[in-house]
C-alpha cells in the first residue's frame, strides 16, 4: 500500500499499544480512545484499506479474531453484548487506510446506542416500510 499505516507500526512494535491478543495474521489492541472501557481494534497483520482486498483466509482469520476478543472481553465484563463494526473506506468514516474491526463490550446504561443514532435524520425504526421499493432494490442487486 506504499506507506505503513499507523497500525503497521502497531503492529511491528514501533508504536507501543496495549495488546489483547494475537493470532497468526490478526493483533488485537485496545483502542487510545475507547468509547467504553475495554474497545478493541482487532486488524489484520497484512495491511490492506478494504475488506474486499483481505483473502478469504485472512478474512476468516481477522473474525475468528474478532469472535476470541468478544470471549475475553464478555469474561471479563461479564457480557455476551457487543457493537462490532467496520469502516470500510474513508466514506464509511475510515480513519486509518488499514482494515480494522471495533469490538466494544455492551453494558446496562453504557450510553451507547444503535445505528439510528448515526443517521439521526433517517425514517425511524418500526417506521412505515416500503417493501415495493426495497424489492425493486434487491432485484438490481441481484442484476435482474
Amino acid at each position: 500500500m506504499g506507506q505503513p499505516t499507523l497500525f503497521d507500526s502497531i503492529i511491528a512494535g514501533d508504536i507501543p499499544s496495549h495488546c489483547v491478543a494475537e493470532g497468526e495474521k490478526w493483533y488485537a489492541f485496545l483502542d487510545i480512545f475507547p468509547r467504553t472501557p475495554g474497545h478493541t481494534l482487532i486488524v489484520p497483520k497484512h495491511g490492506v484499506q478494504r475488506l474486499n482486498d483481505l483473502d478469504q483466509a485472512q478474512r476468516n482469520a481477522l473474525f475468528e479474531g474478532v469472535s476470541e476478543v468478544q470471549l475475553i472481553l464478555g469474561q471479563h465484563f461479564s457480557t455476551e453484548d457487543f457493537t462490532v463494526c467496520v469502516h470500510d473506506g474513508p466514506l464509511a468514516g475510515q480513519e486509518v487506510p488499514h482494515v480494522h474491526v471495533h469490538v466494544l463490550p455492551r453494558l446496562a446504561g453504557d450510553g451507547g446506542k444503535t445505528l439510528q443514532a448515526m443517521w439521526p435524520k433517517a425514517p425511524l425504526m418500526g417506521g412505515d416500510v416500503d417493501h415495493g421499493v426495497l424489492a425493486e432494490l434487491a432485484a438490481s442487486l441481484r442484476g435482474e
